[in-house]
C-alpha cells in the first residue's frame, strides 16, 4: 500500500492547508501481465539468493537421502520383516514423498519470518508492486525445493529397489499430487511467519503440528496395527491421503478416494489460508 500527498492552494499564494493523503492500492492499478511479471522477477531474486548461498538447499538434498536410508535399513525389517526391505521401499518411498512436501514447506514460513528481520521487505515496501506476488514468488521457488527433494529421495528409492508397478505417467502424477498439497501447505507456513515474532518460534510451532501428522499417518507403517482411535484420526490425516494416493498410483491401487480427500484438502487449506496470509502480509507491508 502507498501513499501519496496532494495539496492545494491559489496560484502566488503560500500553501497553508493541511496535507490529505490519498492511498492508492497497488495491487488494484496492476494487471495480470505485470503481476506475473512481478513474480518472475521475484522468484528469480529469490534463486539467486539461493546460489550464493548454497547450503540452504542442504534440506532439500540431504533429509531425502537420510530419511530414506534411516527408514529403510533401520525400520524396514521390523516392519516389513527381516530381507523384506526391498519391499517396504515400495511402502514408505511414497509417503516419504508427502512427508517432503511438509518440511520443505516449513522453510517458506521461517524465510519470510527472517526477511522481515533483515529488513527485506521494507524494500519491498517502495516498490509499486502486488503484495501478492511476493508471497507467491516465495512459494514457486519452494516448490522448485521440493522437486529437486523428491528427484533425489526417488533415485535413491530406484537404488535401494523402488519398483514402478503402474507407469511413469502414474509416478508422475504422484508427484504432481504431492507438489499441489507441498504448495497448500506453504500457505499455512507463511501465515504462521508472519504471525509469529521469531524464526525460532516459526520451527517450534510448526514441529507441534508436524509430528503427529508424520507419526500419526500411514506414511511410515500400515494404520492397521494402531489403536482404533488413532486408526480413525490416521482416516482424516491429510498426510495418510497422500501417502495413500501417491503408493497406489506407484505399486498400483484403488486411487480415486485418497486423490480426490488430497485435492479436497489442499483446496480447502488454500482458500481459508491464503487470504488471510495476504492480508497479514499487508498489513505488515
Amino acid at each position: 500500500m502507498s501513499t501519496t500527498t496532494v495539496t492545494t492552494s491559489p496560484v502566488g499564494t503560500p500553501d497553508r492547508t493541511p496535507a490529505r493523503p490519498v492511498r492508492t492500492d497497488a495491487e488494484g492499478r496492476i494487471g495480470l501481465r505485470a503481476n506475473l511479471r512481478h513474480i518472475g522477477a521475484l522468484a528469480r531474486r529469490n534463486a539467486l539468493q539461493i546460489k550464493q548461498d548454497p547450503e540452504s538447499m542442504f534440506d532439500a538434498v540431504f533429509m531425502p537421502i537420510i530419511f530414506i536410508l534411516l527408514f529403510v535399513y533401520v525400520f524396514g525389517g521390523a516392519i516389513a520383516g527381516k530381507g523384506n526391505n526391498d519391499a517396504y521401499v515400495n511402502y514408505v518411498a511414497p509417503g516419504l514423498m508427502a512427508m517432503m512436501g511438509m518440511n520443505i514447506a516449513m522453510a517458506v514460513g521461517v524465510g519470510i519470518n527472517d526477511d522481515f528481520k533483515k529488513g527485506v521487505m521494507d524494500r519491498f515496501r517502495t516498490m509499486p508492486i502486488a503484495r501478492s506476488s511476493v508471497l507467491i514468488a516465495k512459494i514457486v521457488v519452494e516448490i522448485g525445493r521440493m522437486l529437486i527433494a523428491t528427484a533425489i529421495l526417488l533415485g535413491m528409492s530406484f537404488l535401494l529397489g523402488l519398483t514402478i508397478h503402474t507407469s511413469v505417467l502414474h509416478l508422475l502424477a504422484a508427484i504432481g499430487l504431492s507438489m499441489v498439497f507441498g504448495a497448500s501447505l506453504m500457505w499455512i507456513f507463511i501465515l504462521l511467519g508472519l504471525t509469529v515474532k521469531t524464526a525460532q518460534a516459526v520451527q517450534g510451532m510448526a514441529m507441534l503440528v508436524l509430528m503427529p501428522l508424520q507419526f500419526g499417518s500411514s506414511i511410515f507403517a500400515p494404520t492397521t496395527t494402531m489403536p482404533g482411535w488413532l486408526e480413525t484420526f490416521t482416516d482424516y490425516n491429510p498426510l495418510s491421503n497422500l501417502a495413500d494416493a501417491a503408493r497406489n498410483l506407484i505399486n498400483g491401487g484403488a486411487v480415486a478416494h485418497s486423490v480426490w480427500m488430497t485435492l479436497g484438502w489442499s483446496l480447502v487449506i488454500t482458500v481459508v489460508t491464503a487470504p488471510l496470509a495476504v492480508a497479514k502480509f499487508r498489513k505488515k507491508t
